[in-house]
């Protein structure tokens, strides 16, 4: 695995509207920045594979003259001798809960952007996208428990409650990776999507438990690995003193001589973590904050329609 992750240059020809963050979080409203990559996004998927994919197969029922053709079931059809037409409804009834990471840890960043500016801006971009397709979208804050809840709500004000906890700065000290996952796990009585953003950057030695609690409960989770470019190259030149943001801690290093040291610990950890989700079925994704934000909806956009495709799986009823 490489340790140097190169900024990806926006691409013009593409519809989705790959945006540099340094441009992107110069806007000072959070609701325009996730209004401005969800538009971007929806541009191009009008011309992606996956359009038309905010209706859910639910059921069979008989076919009756003027119901479009193109839902009719061959295979049924061939095996009855009767006519059924597949039954579509909206799908309005994920709930999806945005776990943010609000530790002091995340309160690093040399882009001119911290990693939470772009950690709150990437849960605020989900949390519009899920609530224009009518889903129900919670977020809780976390740093050594979980500080802020707001349970996953579709009503009219939730959009606005769910940005004002997004516009609040990290105030948390220590992360802990563990016990909010667990407390999560035991608030949540439904099975949805749980997204995960963090910068991981804690001991990862209960994490595989913590997140098979919610697994075991049958929740989705897609996890957000958040990191400055700068915690992967350690591309500093100059011997200067640093300072640990969640303890005080300050330590004079001279980076040449720990780079090489630093580099391969860090390419460990992160691989740990990547194997960790791997085990458990979790979907994960790494995202420098010199990366644009619109291909992460891609990622979530493909986690609801496996999701769907196991709900039809699990539900479609076909007559006898």
């Amino acid at each position: 695995m490489s340790t140097a992750v190169p900024a990806t240059a926006a691409n013009s020809s593409d519809p989705i509207g790959f945006v540099d963050p340094r441009v992107l979080l110069q806007i000072q409203s959070l609701e325009l920045r996730a209004r401005h990559v969800v538009e971007g996004f929806a541009t191009g998927l009008n011309r992606s594979p996956y359009h038309g994919f905010s209706v859910e197969f639910t059921e069979y029922r008989q076919y009756v003259p003027g119901d479009d053709p193109r839902y009719l079931d061959w295979r049924l059809l061939a095996r009855s001798d009767r006519f059924y037409v597949k039954r579509f409804e909206d799908e309005t009834n994920l709930r999806c809960l945005l776990l943010l990471d609000a530790s002091r840890s995340m309160d690093f960043g040399t882009l001119g952007h911290t990693k939470f500016d772009y950690a709150r801006t990437l849960a605020a971009t989900f949390g519009r996208f899920l609530i224009a397709q009518r889903d129900a979208v919670g977020l809780a804050r976390f740093s050594g428990d979980v500080d802020e809840y707001l349970p996953p709500r579709y009503r009219a004000g939730h959009w606005r409650r769910l940005l004002v906890m997004l516009d609040e700065p990290c105030t948390g000290k220590a992360t802990d990776l563990c016990q909010p996952l667990e407390r999560v796990a035991e608030r949540l009585t439904k099975r949805g999507l749980l997204v995960v953003v963090s910068d991981f950057l804690a001991p990862l030695d209960r994490i595989e438990t913590s997140l098979g609690c919610l697994t075991a409960r049958g929740q989705e989770v897609l996890v957000f690995q958040v990191l400055d470019p700068a915690e992967v190259t350690f591309d500093f030149q100059q011997p200067e003193l640093f300072e640990d943001l969640e303890t005080g801690r300050q330590l004079y290093v001279d980076p040449a001589m720990l780079r090489r040291d630093y580099q391969s610990r860090m390419t460990e950890h992160l691989a740990a973590v990547e194997k960790i989700c791997g085990r458990l079925g979790v979907t994960y994704r790494r995202l420098i904050t010199n990366e644009p934000l619109g291909d992460s909806l891609g990622e979530l956009l493909r986690s609801r329609l496996r999701s769907r495709d196991r709900r039809n799986r699990g539900t479609n009823r076909r007559p006898g």
